[in-house]
């Protein structure tokens, strides 16, 4: 993090923290606790940013800014530092890295969920969800339960509205009966054979898109952090650097168009089921849709993940806390022995029900 996600405390001098559970700053030296206030640039709300201007390279500085990141040479992952810490291990994939003394310019978050839950909670869920898995090494368990406190991570994503209007054309399917007549072991049946009688359908249908979420890092399997959802985005606070006090933050490295060429296929998707509906009937077709979007906005937002990369028998296994739910996912490991077990006490049962059924006969 930089020098501007600092924050001395008024009554010693040392450094504030944002406590999940209080909701405010802790000092954490001498106990005092602060509000989260909202000032300066980030104040009046969560704003949309206009896309197409942003495309243009249109933005005003003011929606811009520079930060200094750490690029992981094993992931990719863009993670702010400390300027005083010039080593540290990845907390992507625990691997060591240098810190860069260079800046990455890029668009300001516009909102953040802050952190509901505390590192111990996550953990304890982490743990909770590796007991869950019969199949995990026991080793595992408990290198995770003993090991190194969990990161907290604010994780870059974009959110996307869009006001979009659809002209299709498409054919919409009735199913009907005919009887037939057919022979069958040498005798006659009449069955009722189904159908479906085919009419052209065109019409509009509209709908706006609100807060559809992109995930805008590449350093986690998008299949974790999709696992992660829903997000009570509903709860989102205007960024303020106060809430990233005691946390790091992931820099974005899916750019602005990338990512609104997943919101987009994700609008068509969407679309695409309102077309049907709309043709009605017990089948449809849609054959051409012509969309037209308007009003496109987007915010860059961070969302809190608690985050855990443990190296065990040299092999490295990750695992992602929702910091607001407690949701679970992560890289599932397989104790060999457990599975062997698994195996020989199947086959034993398996041998005895067969036996069983030999005597009874």
């Amino acid at each position: 993090m930089t020098d501007e996600h600092r924050f001395p405390c008024s009554n010693c001098g040392a450094d504030y923290r944002f406590d999940p559970e209080a909701g405010q700053l802790v000092c954490d030296h001498c106990g005092a606790q602060e509000e989260v206030t909202q000032s300066g640039p980030w104040a009046g709300g969560i704003r949309e940013l206009d896309f197409r201007s942003a495309m243009k390279n249109l933005l005003p500085l003011q929606d811009m800014e520079e930060t200094r990141v750490s690029h992981c040479p094993n992931c990719a992952a863009e993670v702010e530092f400390n300027p005083d810490l010039h080593a540290a291990e990845c907390p992507f994939c625990a691997t060591p890295v240098v810190t860069d003394t260079g800046t990455h310019r890029h668009i300001k978050p516009r909102g953040v969920l802050p952190f509901a839950m505390d590192e111990g909670s996550a953990r304890d869920a982490m743990t909770d969800w590796l007991g869950s898995l019969w199949f995990a090494p026991n080793g595992l368990q408990d290198y995770a339960r003993k090991g190194r406190k969990l990161t907290g991570i604010y994780v870059p994503y974009w959110t996307f509205d869009a006001d979009t209007r659809s002209a299709y054309k498409g054919e919409r399917g009735t199913i009907y009966y005919e009887s037939r007549t057919v022979r069958r072991n040498g005798k006659t049946e009449t069955i009722r054979v189904q159908k479906i009688r085919w009419s052209p359908a065109s019409g509009r249908v509209q709908r706006f898109f609100d807060d559809v979420l992109v995930l805008a890092s590449q350093s986690l399997p998008k299949r974790f952090t999709d696992a992660l959802e829903p997000w009570d985005l509903s709860a989102m606070e205007p960024y303020s650097p106060e809430f990233l006090a005691g946390f790091r933050a992931e820099g974005y490295q899916v750019d602005l168009d990338e990512g609104f060429h997943e919101a987009r296929a994700h609008m068509e998707r969407v679309i695409e089921r309102d077309v049907k509906f709309d043709i009605g009937g017990d089948r449809q077709r849609v054959i051409h849709v012509d969309t037209d979007m308007n009003d496109i906005t987007f915010k860059h937002v961070l969302l809190p993940v608690w985050l855990a990369a443990y190296k065990y028998r040299g092999k490295s296994y990750r695992f992602v806390v929702n910091g607001r739910t407690g949701r679970v996912q992560g890289e599932r490991p397989y104790s060999a022995i457990k599975i062997t077990i698994a195996i020989v006490v199947g086959l034993l049962i398996a041998a005895a029900i067969g036996y069983g059924l030999a005597m009874s006969q």
